[in-house]
């Protein structure tokens, strides 16, 4: 498995990330520990989580994600091997269970969520720690659109850094990242950064697809190439839409039929379902699966650091991997792109 610097920092990761957001949710404790046992043999050596897994969030299973991976760490003894990353839930008056509802990124809020982290994973080091998503008012998760009404008091950039150097001081995280950021936020946090000497962001965590390509037409792409930020692109398959499998059976099971319509409805958008039809027809018409299709043209591109994949049962995840090797035709890529052209970021 190929590796990769992550930003200025001195982390090297797999180009494949495990991402566990399903542990303690549609896998139970046992599956989880396999999956990692199998990516781990296969190379994988980034394990991605937050403090807020598993999904959907609730009270009675916040945290097992991180639970899960820390008995695995006691039981294997596989600390040494792995790249931990794990995020801080930020503002949601939803999740009142996280830190008594009133999560965000200040000094306190932050040492209480990576103190938390380290005692779930039973490790005293977390090797990435990211911003799950601003503190601020940004158009994410489905929105579109920036909303100056949506206006709220929120944690300055720079306490944020501040805080988070701390800790860095601490021994007790390493490198740092964001996530759902814009182009602003990533200009913001490297400025504040330069400006007062504080940690420099290595890397933005946001969603990319077939579906969701945002980060390249909004010069989010530039903006981490020239400021040496790394992505981690989430969601490749946009909730398994684009392994065309409710394309081909509307009722199959999986994320967006176990769990309410509002939780992802994105992805259940007319537009989205047109485009996974195009993208499906466009893979079997080249031999290959949607899966492969979806996950090949992820890890193809240049601007990807690493590609966090999630699974609900090893064959899942030993498809995903698999498809790593496979490197799509130059006219494979501009179908895609005419598919693109046609019908923009319909999961965005």
């Amino acid at each position: 498995m190929d590796k990769v610097q992550l930003g200025q920092s001195a982390l090297e990761v797999s180009r494949i990330c495990l991402g566990t957001m399903t542990f303690g949710e549609q896998n139970t404790e046992a599956e989880a520990h396999s999956q990692l046992d199998y990516a781990l043999e296969r190379g994988i050596n980034f394990i991605d989580t937050a403090e807020m897994y598993p999904v959907m969030p609730s009270a009675a299973t916040q945290g097992s994600t991180e639970r899960y991976i820390g008995t695995w760490l006691k039981k294997t003894g596989a600390r040494s091997r792995v790249v931990l990353a794990t995020k801080a839930a930020g503002p949601n008056k939803q999740m009142t269970w996280v830190r008594g509802g009133k999560q965000n990124f200040d000094a306190a809020n932050l040492r209480a969520a990576v103190e938390t982290s380290l005692q779930r994973l039973q490790t005293d080091h977390i090797d990435l720690y990211q911003l799950h998503w601003p503190s601020r008012n940004v158009p994410i998760f489905g929105a579109s659109v920036f909303k100056p009404d949506n206006e709220r008091k929120h944690v300055a950039i720079e306490e944020t850094l501040a805080a988070l150097g701390d800790l860095i001081k601490e021994g007790k995280i390493g490198a740092i990242g964001v996530s759902n950021e814009s182009c602003w936020g990533v200009s913001e946090f490297i400025k504040q950064s330069e400006m007062k000497g504080l940690p420099r962001i290595a890397t933005i965590q946001n969603l990319y697809n077939l579906t969701a390509r945002h980060f390249e037409t909004s010069l989010l792409d530039e903006t981490c190439f020239r400021e040496q930020v790394s992505l981690l692109a989430y969601s490749p398959l946009a909730f398994g839409q684009l392994t065309a499998k409710y394309h081909d059976n509307p009722q199959a099971h999986g994320r967006l039929t176990i769990f309410p319509p509002t939780w992802s409805p994105r992805y259940l958008r007319p537009s989205v379902l047109e485009a996974v039809g195009r993208y499906a027809k466009l893979a079997r018409d080249n031999g290959l699966t949607p899966t492969q299709l979806a996950l090949a043209w992820c890890y193809s591109r240049w601007f990807v650091a690493s590609t966090i994949i999630g699974a609900t049962n090893l064959d899942q995840l030993r498809q995903n991997i698999d498809a790593y090797q496979i490197k799509l035709p130059a006219d494979v890529i501009a179908a895609v792109d005419a598919i693109h052209a046609s019908i923009t970021n319909p999961g965005q």
